[in-house]
């Protein structure tokens, strides 16, 4: 599921809010945040700006 929040992260290639992620996928927006602080924590993803991720190379 991880690789599947990735993968829309880089389709909408800006930050993108967990609800968005949870829309484009069919999924709850709870678990698409709980996946969102588990890759935060590894590095994979990033928050530019309050409620908004993103991959690190999407960042600016």
């Amino acid at each position: 599921m991880e690789k599947k929040v990735i993968e829309a992260m880089e389709k909408a290639g800006k930050p993108v809010k967990p609800g968005d992620i949870a829309q484009s996928l069919g999924i709850e927006s709870k678990e698409v945040s709980k996946i969102i602080a588990k890759l935060k924590k590894s590095g994979e993803v990033i928050s530019p700006k309050r409620c908004y991720y993103a991959l690190p190379e999407q960042g600016s």
